[in-house]
């Protein structure tokens, strides 16, 4: 969001108080905040992918009397509210607040880990590793990423592309820590040394994102005002047929992509007869194929537009969700992994790259992102939790999940989100006039 909303500024009033000047691009600052951008996303977003192999093990050993759909609450809301958190990080950073919004929220984030190493119940997990973490991450995300935006112009692709490297590399990380610890130090031990190793992150993080930031001028001070005054609501983006095109697209993707991470290590020990260990190494290796899909992507969509591989994207993830049906030998369902891993993973910073062309007025980018953002979470909250429900139905238990319609059901939401991406290029060439690739 700060990405695109950074590029294009109005020009300041007369007599208005003028911005400070952008610091020079990059230096040792500049790639310290990279670094510690690193960090942060590394320990949100990485906690957030690593989600399966607790939903694994929540529902095969810790809680079996839980049903799939409730545990799967979990870790949709702590992505929920990481996602919806930017509504208010965002506005509060704009004030100088972000000194304590990252104390905060790195405190929340490590205090609800270690909340969570003494849980025995549904209910606890829930309010500190749903609840209580996912609200500390919503107060680091959108700040960490908008100071790497304002550090960088020419190379802020690359910066940022380092930056967000950190979510999978997190996601491989923290899954190979919870199962390699889990059967020699049990669960508490477990999740308390990712808390300590969060801690660690946090605080280096901290040090190299605050660095000179206030002597280059490139934080706010802390005045109780802002300089400009930022929307979070326009009222206008509710009539526009493009926003909504977008927004639904997105939503109806959302609602299939981060589902299939959930249940992959529980399939494999259900369906397919793994180990444990095994089970969790499948989803390592669709969170690693990630990594590189991301890039590949990425690169592809600077070349010749984001929204011929948004679609691409979005086609082929579907139809893998579909292929999932068959995936009957262990062979086969390793490759579904690595290649939905590698596909899904440019649904994440391709839509942003499509969205300036959906917003008319450049001034009102952010606040107009922000909303589709905020209602596309929803998507995210809900997924996870419906598969949940629709893989109970006719289930004798956890162990005799009905993994079909889990298979069906995102399917069905990332066709229907592809479906809706073209309608959104036809729709932004007869209401935008735009042309080309875009």
């Amino acid at each position: 969001m700060a990405d695109s909303a950074s590029d294009e500024r109005p020009e300041p009033e007369k007599g208005a108080v003028s911005s400070p000047a952008v610091p020079k691009e990059g230096g040792l600052r500049g790639w310290l905040q990279v670094v510690g951008t690193h960090f942060i996303l590394f320990n949100i977003w990485g906690l957030a992918f690593a989600f399966g192999s607790f939903q694994s093990f929540y529902v095969l050993e810790f809680l079996p009397s839980v049903s799939t759909s409730a545990i799967s609450w979990v870790g949709t809301i702590q992505s929920w509210l990481l996602i919806i958190g930017g509504l208010v990080a965002g506005p509060l950073f704009d004030l100088g607040y972000y000194r304590s919004m990252m104390v905060a929220g790195s405190f929340l984030s490590v205090f609800g880990i270690m909340m969570l190493s003494l849980a025995t119940e549904y209910y606890q997990i829930l309010l500190s590793q749903g609840i209580c973490a996912g609200l500390g991450f919503g107060l680091l995300y959108i700040p960490a990423i908008t100071l790497v935006s304002r550090s960088f112009v020419r190379k802020r692709a690359l910066a940022l592309g380092i930056s967000t490297a950190g979510a999978p590399l997190g996601g491989v990380i923290y899954t190979l820590v919870f199962e390699q610890l889990l059967p020699r130090v049990g669960f508490p031990w477990t999740v308390r040394i990712i808390g300590f190793v969060m801690l660690a992150l946090f605080v280096s993080s901290g040090l190299m994102l605050l660095w000179n930031s206030e002597d280059t001028g490139q934080l706010p001070a802390a005045s109780g005002r802002s300089r400009t005054r930022r929307r979070l609501f326009d009222i206008s983006a509710l009539k526009d047929v493009p926003f909504w095109t977008f927004t639904a697209a997105n939503f109806f993707m959302y609602m299939g992509y981060m589902t299939p991470f959930y249940y992959m290590p529980i399939f494999a020990e259900t369906k397919l007869h793994t180990t444990r260990s095994l089970g969790l190494y499948i989803l390592i290796i669709s969170q690693a194929s990630s990594i590189v899909g991301r890039v590949v992507t990425t690169a592809v969509a600077h070349y010749f537009g984001a929204m011929i591989p948004w679609i691409f994207s979005g086609v082929a993830s579907g139809v893998l969700c579909l292929a999932w049906i068959s995936t009957d030998t262990l062979a086969k369902f390793i490759l579904f992994s690595a290649f939905y891993g590698g596909i899904s993973g440019a649904l994440v910073p391709l839509p942003p790259s499509v969205f300036p062309h959906i917003c008319p007025d450049p001034t009102s980018l952010g606040a107009w992102l922000g909303m589709a953002q905020s209602i596309t979470s929803f998507a995210t909250l809900i997924g996870a939790p419906i598969a949940g429900a629709l893989a109970d139905l006719g289930a004798g238990g956890s162990d005799d999940l009905t993994f079909l319609n889990v298979q069906l059901f995102c399917g069905a939401m990332m066709l229907s989100g592809s479906a809706l991406v073209l309608g959104l290029w036809w729709v932004l060439r007869r209401f935008r006039g735009k042309r080309g690739f875009l």
